[in-house]
């Protein structure tokens, strides 16, 4: 039986654009949703299970780093993908702050799109430590549940996205070791240049941050080179 085409959603005001990149995304074997505020986002995500979302930055109704935080909050296993016309390095790393797991500035390559859509739904579908029996690990005094991409301290439970559950679980299997930024960078984003370089960092401090009620676990940054999960 064949798979089912990867369902995106796109978000994008200009309606020539957006039947543009619909078309070709069509063409190159996804199914779209297509539509053109931030609030038709919101109810197409409530009607549809979509393996990634490319959302305008510039939307009528809505910032879309404002959507981002929304999908984020209430659909943290969706990962999602920025298009703008800015070109500012503040507006880019907003964008991978907020958790976008790529960004493409316009004029738009429909060619390049394609091709960073089907290498990021690939990643996303390998896990990178391989496939294991085991889903749920101890941190300290964390349980770490991968599938559910939640972390447990008691009663409290923090969900994670999925960038932050891949890049937990990956410093998870190489605990105590140095895991280097080329090796992290290129298995988790697929490229090792300097905007991926600060979105891991990013990720790096929300960890940290979900961390610190367990003093005993702690990420280190060796300078220059990657970082270490230090677990007792």
């Amino acid at each position: 039986m064949d798979k089912p085409a990867p369902h995106l959603l796109l978000v994008e005001d200009d309606p020539s654009l957006s039947y543009l990149l619909k078309e070709y995304l069509s063409m190159n074997g996804f199914t779209i949703t297509a539509v053109t505020t931030a609030k038709d986002g919101l109810k197409a995500l409530e009607a549809h299970l979509f393996q990634l979302a490319i959302l305008d930055v510039m939307l009528p109704d809505q910032d879309g780093f404002e959507l981002a935080r929304t999908i984020r909050s209430q659909f943290p296993d969706i990962p999602f993908i920025f298009l703008t016309a800015r070109s500012l390095k503040v507006d880019v790393l907003k964008g991978f702050s907020i958790g976008a797991i790529d960004y493409l500035k316009k004029p738009i390559d429909e060619e390049e799109l394609v091709v960073r859509i089907k290498n990021l739904l690939q990643r996303m579908e390998t896990q990178p430590m391989g496939k294991t029996e085991e889903q749920i690990h101890r941190l300290g005094k964390f349980t770490f549940h991968v599938k559910n991409q939640q972390l447990q301290l008691g009663k409290e439970i923090i969900s994670l996205t999925k960038r932050e559950s891949e890049l937990l679980q990956f410093l998870w299997a190489h605990k105590n070791n140095l895991c280097s930024h080329k090796e992290i960078l290129n298995l988790l984003w697929g490229k090792n240049d300097y905007f991926n370089k600060k979105s891991l960092n990013v990720f790096i401090s929300r960890l940290r941050k979900y961390l610190e009620k367990d003093p005993s676990i702690t990420i280190e940054n060796v300078h220059k080179q990657g970082f270490i999960l230090r677990i007792p």
